[in-house]
């Protein structure tokens, strides 16, 4: 099956990238890093370049450099799959697709009427001698005039029943207008709303009058009866089709064509369908040569095969060699493509078609030769008339009028497969044994698609045999190689899907899945993928010829391939997908088991799973219970919670993301619109407890790396509170109770304003958790919050999912709370702790550093009655996180210690959406000043009419059926099936444009590392080759350039970012980063730098944002956003999760956070998750990270009582030593790898000023110290390459120094007349391959230096 194979290894091949992400341990040889990669192009690439290098250079040892060029230029690329692409395609308008016909139409009657009159001729008809005789292949003077006209209506009707054998057939002979109009009206009414053909053959009366009427006779035939078209119209009604056979036809055409326009601008309305087929023009008469039969144009239609044989021949050198009569013989029948025949009528009807499909506009062909098969065969025939009668001097007419085709250059393939089969007739004859060869006419013309497959395209002519490729389905003996073909064609692009429906080829392939034939299953499957990637209707279809059977079959058998079988489970995802029918048909087929199977975790001697295959298996199965009870209690008694819930671990998000969409379909949402969830229903003690399984689980990945899986869970956690939202009411609403009294204790003020009747509240304070008793008594404990106003309380982490102890712990008089009010309420069917963790995991959602996510989260919340409320940063505040705010009556000198809301919901302001208990009144609390981000902010204060009312207001109201409506909708399944839509084998010439893109980065940086290394570098320049004005109000807190363009990156404590091209001192873009922004950015790191670089902004309250197109104006995009430190374990008591650190290492893919923490997370971003969260070993919070860019795995980290500690996550003892260089309680600011290729030297500078020069490998003491600044540095930079270090202070100063200590300069004045000192030195960062330094300060300059051997820019 060597096809097979070939498809198949394009299957494999789609999933590989052109630079692999496969991580190696650095060994500084180029041997170790080409071995340990799947695609050693790169290294192959690189060694050469790195010869080059050396070459040109002139530095003495070629190993050495090459070592570290590789070591310093990583292979792995990240955050460029599908699931990354932040472009607008997805949100462009799909168009419905127009290949289904509105309706098919039926020829239900046919009428022959023949006006022969044999033996007379017309008195307007002057005939030649010899002329033409033969009537549907009869010379009518061969018998009796009655007999002969009997025959020939004989003879007609069995020729139009090999087309249509199932229709009414009734002849008229020589009628009378009164006979006619019988006809008719009996043909309409036995045809009731189907087609009637009306076949009239006028060759024994004169020509058409000029206003189109035609003639009959009268009874005693003596005279001529004209009878227009007006009644002949009003008989036949429409639908209907008009054959006129007779001399100057075309003036029959032209009356029916002012009949209908008459009609249209009348009150009868317009044409329904009427199609009209004429002999001849309106001046010309039919053929009268004895080469033609009298009736060429009738025979041409009805017996296209004979008669196209018979011109051949005699237009052909076959004339002098074959009997004509052997014509007349041919064995075999039309419809036996194993017959001479039977495929010469096959290859007919495929060249036909194929000039019609290529000449025709696609709707006129889909009328004319796909909505009617009797149509279709005249259509297609009557192309051969228009060729064979056009050699006669007649123009046949049809209307719709078509374009000539008699000059087609597939007429010329034709007359080859007839010359072909002709030349075959006298052997066959004289020999009865004697085979004949087929011709290669279908081969060929597939050889012809192939070619045009593999340099054609969109913006290309369309294949014009692709209509051929749809009749070759039809032969077992081409049929594997078509399909194939078609599966490439298919694979090209929606489009193409388009084309090929268009031209017919779904009955084919629906009537294939029939076949039991194993070599035509998997392409049979990709075939369908790609239909139903683009049009999900055929589901209908599917199902409705047990279509589905099919795929779970392919599903569930053992010699498909993963990713053959991930296309059977995309098919019947879509099946299942909002068609009840196809549910029901799917889960009677056991659909629910064969995919729970494959999900069963693999032995250990099994291969991996593929995760396009259990991705689907997931999407499947929540599409197979979405909405459908049955199923869900079928998925619940197999136990598919337990199945799925190891998936929310996949490495792949989309596998994660897929798992959360199908648990999320199995909770419990509630139907009925009174209840929410009915106590009886919480009887089912079942449900019960997978629901908390479920709801536990997903709550274990809200703060997931990737947006695809926390949208995902989102969406489940709404369909939870829809079917929760009494219990989640009451709980929220006791959070807020509580904090409302402890605000009314702490501050009098405040009872007097709640005292005043409002219903404001401080919505930015959340009561703290204490345990609750599972018993139903109520549990009295120990109050956990504190009664200061400025003391903090030690309880809270203790209430917070972030801690270490998972379970939530409740203040003793929430469980009064359900009595308070006079109401009873009944136990909760799930443990309170589960719905105030689903609370807190709203709220951690609602501030999600993603948008798409926050309103989400917003989404759920507004589900359980709380609103937020957002007020934008005011852009003309100097102060970072102000933020503008209505008038309000200011109440100063409120304070607030860190709560548990501020940690962990990011100063989210919210209301509960309930009537107030008293009219709003005008005045309340607002306009708070802003002291050390702790006190309260003016948008957290709510105004009286939306806030928290009486209890049993906020729980009284639910939502109703219809409003199921409005939950947000999981949008994994939709964007996973673009995945289906794009071509799944292309080929590689994008791939080859950006390898080529990265050689040329490769060869810049090779060249200029080696610069680096081996120049001698005496300072830096005091005089900045570039000034630029940021315009940023609160300083520059953080720089960067960019490394293979003349940009740098700023960013302030505002977190808004701005792109400077400093060679054309032109700003290229500008945007913030987010809208609620609290410390500013922390860190600006490149992403794939060597690729298409992508520009990494954390934040200092652990938020990271990954931006695209970030120096292109107004274009940039975020690619992914999550919190690197909020949501997880280990976050210190009463830490506020700010002061965030982060370093981003490209060898490895990993990205580390830390800060307050006990821990330090690392970040897989190809993954998209946490692969693993170490203590720190240390008391003290994290200051400073530093990842080593030489080494993938090493780490650095500073700590705030000036210890140093090197990680190195390879090793099963990630801390690799520790030791604490500067004495002092100041903290470390400042923390990188030196120079080089040695993994444990490290320069680290503290707060105090000094900068340690640390080798922890050897020896944990510090080897050489500078004693840089005095109590005032405040930041440090570090050349990646070249030796070279420099540190600013605060007091507007920078030094420069080399790796032995010695200073090598000082910066200190701008560069203007004036020569004004700089501001406070808030950020340095240098060039990665040129000695280049950016330098940010408090004012809004950023200046870049370069060293003495550089020429300024100009």
């Amino acid at each position: 099956m060597p096809l097979g194979d070939v498809m198949v290894s394009r299957f494999s091949q789609s999933s590989v990238t052109v630079v692999t992400n496969h991580r190696y341990d650095d060994d500084c040889t180029s041997t170790s890093v080409a071995s340990s990669h799947d695609d050693g192009r790169m290294s192959i690439i690189a060694s050469r370049r790195i010869d080059e290098v050396a070459t040109t250079s002139g530095y003495g040892n070629v190993t050495t450099i090459t070592a570290t060029s590789m070591a310093y230029l990583p292979q792995i690329v990240v955050l460029c799959e599908l699931r990354h692409d932040v472009s607008d395609a997805a949100s462009e308008t799909v168009q419905a697709p127009r290949w289904r016909l509105k309706e098919r139409m039926k020829t239900g009657c046919v009428a022959l009427v023949m006006c022969l009159n044999i033996s007379v001729d017309p008195p307007d008809v002057i005939k030649i001698s010899p002329c033409a005789r033969l009537e549907c292949w009869i010379d009518p003077f061969s018998m009796s005039p009655p007999r002969a006209l009997q025959t020939i209506g004989q003879n007609l009707s069995i020729q139009y029943e090999r087309w249509l054998p199932r229709a009414l057939y009734k002849v008229e002979l020589d009628p009378t207008k009164d006979d006619l109009r019988k006809l008719c009206l009996s043909c309409r009414k036995n045809a009731k709303t189907e087609r009637v053909l009306f076949h009239y053959n006028g060759h024994g009366v004169p020509k058409p009058t000029p206003n189109g009427e035609i003639w009959v006779f009268n009874k005693n035939f003596t005279q001529y009866i004209p009878l227009p078209v007006r009644e002949l119209d009003s008989w036949l009604k429409t639908p209907s089709i008009y054959v006129f056979d007779c001399s100057a036809a075309r003036v029959i055409v032209n009356a029916f064509a002012e009949l209908h326009d008459c009609r249209s601008s009348g009150s009868s309305g317009p044409l329904k369908d009427c199609i009209l087929l004429a002999a001849c023009d309106e001046h010309e008469t039919l053929p009268q040569s004895v080469e033609f039969p009298a009736d060429v144009f009738t025979s041409c239609l009805t017996t296209p095969i004979k008669m196209a044989l018979k011109w051949f021949c005699r237009h052909s050198l076959l004339k002098e060699i074959i009997d004509e009569s052997l014509i007349d013989r041919i064995p075999g029948r039309q419809n036996d493509r194993r017959t001479l025949l039977g495929e010469l009528n096959w290859i007919f009807t495929a060249v036909t078609d194929t000039i019609a499909w290529n000449v025709l506009p696609r709707g006129l062909f889909q009328r004319l030769f796909r909505q009617d098969l009797l149509v279709a065969s005249l259509f297609r025939n009557f192309l051969l008339a228009e060729r064979i009668m056009r050699s006669g001097n007649c123009t046949p007419i049809s209307h719709p009028m078509l374009p000539p085709t008699h000059q087609h250059h597939l007429w010329d393939a034709w007359d080859m497969a007839a010359e072909i089969c002709l030349s075959q007739l006298p052997q066959l004859f004289l020999d009865p044994t004697a085979e004949f060869q087929p011709s290669p006419f279908f081969t060929e013309q597939l050889t012809a698609f192939e070619v045009w497959l593999d340099h054609g395209s969109e913006n290309k002519k369309p294949p014009e045999q692709l209509p051929i490729v749809l009749q070759v389905l039809r032969s077992q003996c081409h049929r594997f190689r078509a399909l194939v073909l078609l599966g490439r064609f298919l694979d090209m692009g929606p489009w193409a899907v388009d084309l090929a429906l268009s031209v017919g080829i779904f009955p084919y392939v629906v009537k294939l899945l029939q076949t039991t034939t194993i070599e035509l299953r998997q392409i049979l499957v990709f075939i369908w993928t790609k239909l139903l990637a683009f049009d999900k209707s055929c589901q209908v279809d599917l199902v409705k010829d047990n279509g589905h059977i099919y795929f779970i079959r392919f599903l569930d058998s053992s010699d498909a391939f993963p990713e053959q079988r991930a296309m059977a489970a995309f098919v019947l995802a879509v099946i299942v997908n909002g068609y009840k029918r196809g549910q029901e048909s799917c889960l009677e087929a056991n659909l629910i088991g064969v995919c729970l199977e494959h999900l069963e975790a693999p032995q250990l001697c099994d291969p991996p799973p593929e995760p396009l295959f259990v991705q689907w298996l997931c999407l499947c199965l929540g599409k197979l219970w979405e909405e459908y009870i049955e199923a869900q209690i079928m998925g619940r008694e197999a136990n598919a919670s337990e199945k799925l819930i190891p998936l929310l671990s996949e490495a792949q998000p989309e596998v994660r993301a897929a798992a959360v969409f199908a648990l999320g379909t199995l909770l419990d949402v509630g139907f009925d619109s009174g209840k929410g969830v009915g106590d009886e229903e919480f009887e089912d003690n079942e449900k019960i407890i997978a629901d908390d399984i479920i709801i536990k689980s997903l709550l274990d990945v809200v703060s997931d790396g990737s947006p695809l899986v926390r949208a995902e869970v989102a969406v489940a956690l709404a369909r939870f509170a829809f079917g929760h939202q009494k219990h989640l009411k009451s709980i929220a609403a006791s959070y807020w109770k509580s904090q409302t009294n402890y605000l009314r204790t702490s501050f009098p003020s405040m009872a007097k304003f709640h005292d005043a009747g409002t219903s404001s509240i401080v919505s930015s304070h959340m009561g703290s958790l204490t345990r609750a008793s599972t018993d139903s008594q109520p549990m009295t404990s120990e109050r956990r919050i504190s009664s200061s106003p400025n003391g903090s309380s030690s309880a809270l982490a203790h209430g917070s999912p972030l801690s270490d102890d998972s379970s939530l712990h409740f203040d003793s008089g929430i469980m009064h709370d359900g009595l308070s009010n006079g109401v009873v309420h009944k136990p909760r069917p799930l443990d309170n702790a589960v719905y105030s963790q689903c609370v807190l995991a709203m709220f951690t959602l609602a501030k999600d550093p993603s948008p798409h996510i926050a309103s989400l989260g917003r989404r759920v919340l507004s589900i359980i009655g709380i609103e937020q409320v957002f007020a934008k940063p005011s852009k003309s505040s100097g102060r970072p996180g102000e933020v503008a705010s209505a008038s309000h009556t200011p109440v100063a000198g409120l304070a607030r210690s860190a709560s548990w809301f501020d940690m962990h919901t990011g100063h989210l302001p919210l209301t509960f959406r309930t009537p107030p208990v008293s009219p709003p009144r005008t005045s309340y609390l607002s306009g708070l000043r802003r002291v050390c981000s702790l006190e309260l902010r003016p948008q957290l204060l709510v105004s009286p009419d939306s806030g928290l009312a009486d209890p049993r207001v906020g729980g009284s109201r639910l939502f109703s059926g219809s409003e199921r409506s409005l939950l947000p909708q999981s949008t994994i399944y939709n964007w996973s099936w673009g995945h289906f839509s794009k071509p799944l084998l292309g080929g590689s010439d994008a791939n080859e444009e950006i390898a080529t893109q990265r050689e040329e980065k490769e060869k810049f940086a090779f060249e200029h590392i080696a610069k680096c290394q081996h120049s001698s570098i005496s300072g830096l320049n005091n005089i900045p080759i570039a000034n630029w004005d940021t315009k940023f109000e609160v300083g520059t807190k953080t720089a960067l350039l960019h490394p293979f363009s003349p940009i740098v990156v700023a960013a302030d404590e505002n977190e808004r970012i701005r792109v400077w091209n400093y060679e054309e001192a032109t700003l290229l873009n500008g945007f913030d980063n987010h809208d609620f922004p609290d410390k500013g950015i922390s860190k600006l790191c490149l992403v794939n730098e060597l690729d298409d670089s992508l520009l990494l902004v954390a934040s200092c309250d652990g938020s990271v944002r990954i931006w695209k197109d970030y120096a292109t104006k107004g274009r940039q995009r975020m690619v992914t956003g999550f919190s690197s430190i909020q949501g997880h374990k280990g976050l210190s008591q009463g830490a506020c999760g700010l002061n965030a650190v982060v370093d981003w290492q490209q060898q490895s893919g990993y990205l580390y956070a830390s800060g307050e923490l006990s821990s330090i997370m690392v970040w897989d971003l190809e993954k998209e998750q946490v692969v693993k969260s170490a203590s720190s070993e240390s008391e003290c919070s994290v200051t400073a990270l530093s990842a080593s860019q030489v080494h993938g795995g090493q780490l650095a980290a500073g700590f705030a009582d000036g210890s140093v500690r090197l990680y190195d996550v390879r090793t099963p003892e990630w801390l690799v030593c520790a030791t604490r260089p500067h004495q002092g309680v100041e903290k470390v600011v400042g923390l990188s790898f030196q120079p080089g290729l040695d993994p444990a030297k490290i320069v680290s500078a503290s707060q105090a000023g000094e900068i340690k020069f640390l080798d922890l490998r050897r020896t944990k003491e510090t080897y050489l110290t500078i004693e840089a600044h005095r109590g005032s540095l405040t930041a440090l930079g570090v050349h990646r390459h070249a030796p070279i270090i420099v540190s600013g202070s605060a007091k507007q100063l920078i030094k420069v120094f080399n790796l032995e200590g010695e200073q090598l300069g000082s910066i200190k004045y701008h560069t203007s007349f004036m020569a004004q000192k700089i501001g406070p030195v808030s950020c340095l960062s240098f060039h990665p391959y040129q000695v280049l330094l950016a330098a940010g300060a408090a004012g809004s300059f950023v200046s870049l230096y370069n060293h003495h051997n550089s020429q300024p820019l100009r």
